[in-house]
């Protein structure tokens, strides 16, 4: 189990994450929602130790995250696999060697500059291309594939690290809605197939209503929702997106029908818990 226990990240005088505490069970896929600068990409970027927490603490089966440094450091980063919105793939390179650089965290530094992979490594590789449908454009330059694809090798490129553990920071926010829900129905089923925890930043409320099993909902930094996506009601949308922002998610995903928004009342309830 993953948890976080009152983190904290500020910038200055503004605190980013703010106190969020979260115990995610493995196995389960969830969504995290907010309008821009929620929070939600620097909470991931904690989890990953990308960025270190002002305060507050992360612990994964007991084993401190926090406190961990040099070999420790990298072994949790080659668990805890980041897919980013802009895919991070070196567009001269071909695809397999993109897939493979996340294989870096179990080489030696030489082996890692000099791009000197294993056959078993460049199968490994191989088989998350194909599973992702991309084995034909294995020897192609990234930079030629459409975003779509290159999201689907950067996926591919989290596999071969052997993850437990997948956080997805807006993974289809530069896709349209087909190669969108192309992607989003990998993660789902790496999720279900694979027993691997996937924590996802998404923009859009459709996508964490039809894929998540749990929504949390981000503000100022806060969580100020935990939920199913069942329980996603007018005043939870309310308090996510604000009142004005709230009317268009529930327009543009077909959740509620405009007028509900004018019907609810200001004092509703929030789910606080899944």
């Amino acid at each position: 189990m993953l948890v976080t226990d009152q983190l904290v990240k500020t910038f200055g005088a503004t605190r980013a994450v703010d106190g969020v505490s979260l115990e995610i069970p493995e196995g389960q896929m969830v969504g995290i929602i907010g309008r821009s600068g929620a929070g939600k990409s620097t909470l991931l970027r904690l989890i990953n130790r990308l960025a270190d927490p002002t305060s507050g603490s992360i612990s994964v089966a007991g084993t401190e995250v926090t406190a961990l440094k040099g070999k420790a450091l990298h072994r949790w980063r080659s668990d805890c696999a980041m897919i980013f919105q802009q895919f991070n793939l070196v567009d001269r390179l071909d695809v397999i060697t993109n897939v493979l650089v996340g294989r870096v965290n179990y080489q030696s530094t030489f082996r890692s500059m000099v791009k000197m992979y294993s056959a078993d490594e460049r199968a490994m590789a191989i088989r998350a291309l194909d599973r992702l449908g991309m084995a034909d454009t294995a020897l192609q330059r990234a930079g030629t594939l459409s975003g779509g694809q290159q999201q689907r090798v950067a996926i591919a490129r989290a596999l071969v690290q052997q993850p437990n553990l997948i956080l997805a920071d807006e993974p289809v926010a530069s896709l349209d809605p087909s190669n969108a829900q192309i992607v989003m129905d990998f993660l789902r089923q790496i999720n279900k197939k694979d027993g691997l925890t996937v924590l996802c930043n998404l923009h859009h409320l459709g996508l964490a209503k039809d894929y998540c099993d749990r929504i949390i909902g981000m503000t100022d930094g806060k969580v100020c929702c935990d939920c199913t996506p069942a329980q996603l009601d007018v005043a939870t949308i309310k308090a996510i997106y604000g009142s004005d922002a709230a009317a268009e998610h529930m327009d543009n995903d077909n959740m509620l029908k405009p007028n509900d928004l004018d019907q609810s009342t200001a004092d509703e309830n929030l789910p606080m818990s899944a």
